[in-house]
């Protein structure tokens, strides 16, 4: 059976009107349960990076989840930083009440730039992450040490490029190639996992690599950082340096990129220590 455009439209003005009624509420309730029990845990937003997805936080969401925070991990679209920031920064102001924004590798990007201003974010997690002064780009902040940083030439030899449809001129989607995703961005993990994780990939247009950060949320917002040391794609020398340039409390692991994944025990622990902190 088929509905006819006026049922649409009424069904769509009785979810406005439902939804401008409903939201008020929604946080006049939040507000109210705050006065009776006390300020509550901080809602912890978690954002991948490049070549991942939401699925990469699993443990950490259950660890976070287990110990009575709200936890959220929206998709990063990967599209270029304005679209990917501006996207996260909407999802946030969704969110009723204090927030600790974390981000794992590209994803410290794009928090760096979703965060700017906003006034309930009140602390910032590095996991293994780009922490980017205004400017800064992706390619002018991988450094001689990462398993990323060759010769233009070479690049096919790490990636296979995509085009996608409606995609800006000269970007394309980037994937690292599955025999090169062991061992320089899953290096440290099981072999069968790193098999897993490399073929579920989601792909980073290439506009991405050369968007210039905006001011940054560092500078206002309190910042901690978890360092791998076995990191192939951030070497530990250069996420340090970042660290310290933005004031953030650093955590050194024994841990490689995917440190939320090898050791998700200390990358919650840094996230609780941040939200006790935004507290």
């Amino acid at each position: 059976m088929s509905i006819k455009p006026t049922a649409r439209v009424g069904l769509a003005a009785l979810i406005v009107v439902g939804l401008s009624v409903a939201l008020p509420l929604s946080a006049n309730a939040a507000r109210q349960s705050r006065a009776r029990h006390g300020a509550t845990k901080p809602t912890i937003v978690l954002v991948h990076g490049a070549w991942a997805d939401s699925g990469s936080w699993d443990q950490v969401i259950r660890r976070l989840q287990r110990d009575g925070y709200t936890v959220s991990a929206p998709p990063n679209p990967l599209m270029g930083l304005a679209t990917d920031s501006a996207t996260i920064a909407d999802f946030l102001h969704t969110i009723s009440g204090p927030i600790v924004l974390v981000g794992h590798s590209y994803g410290g990007e794009v928090i760096t730039n979703a965060a700017y201003g906003d006034s309930q974010v009140k602390a910032l997690v590095y996991v293994d992450a780009y922490i980017p002064a205004k400017g800064d780009t992706l390619e002018s902040l991988t450094g001689a040490g990462s398993c990323f940083h060759v010769p233009q030439s070479d690049l096919p030899n790490l990636f296979d490029f995509v085009p996608f449809p409606g995609a800006p001129s000269g970007v394309v989607d980037a994937y690292v190639k599955q025999s090169v995703f062991p061992r320089c961005f899953a290096n440290g993990l099981p072999a069968r996992e790193a098999a897993e994780l490399a073929a579920t990939q989601r792909p980073l247009a290439t506009n991405a690599l050369t968007d210039p950060s905006g001011a940054p949320a560092w500078a206002t917002i309190p910042s901690f950082a978890v360092v791998g040391t076995a990191d192939h794609v951030i070497p530990a020398a250069d996420q340090l340096s970042m660290a310290h340039r933005a004031g953030a409390i650093v955590a050194r692991i024994d841990a490689p990129h995917l440190s939320m994944v090898a050791d998700p025990r200390a990358v919650t622990n840094v996230i609780e220590r941040a939200a006790t902190h935004a507290g």
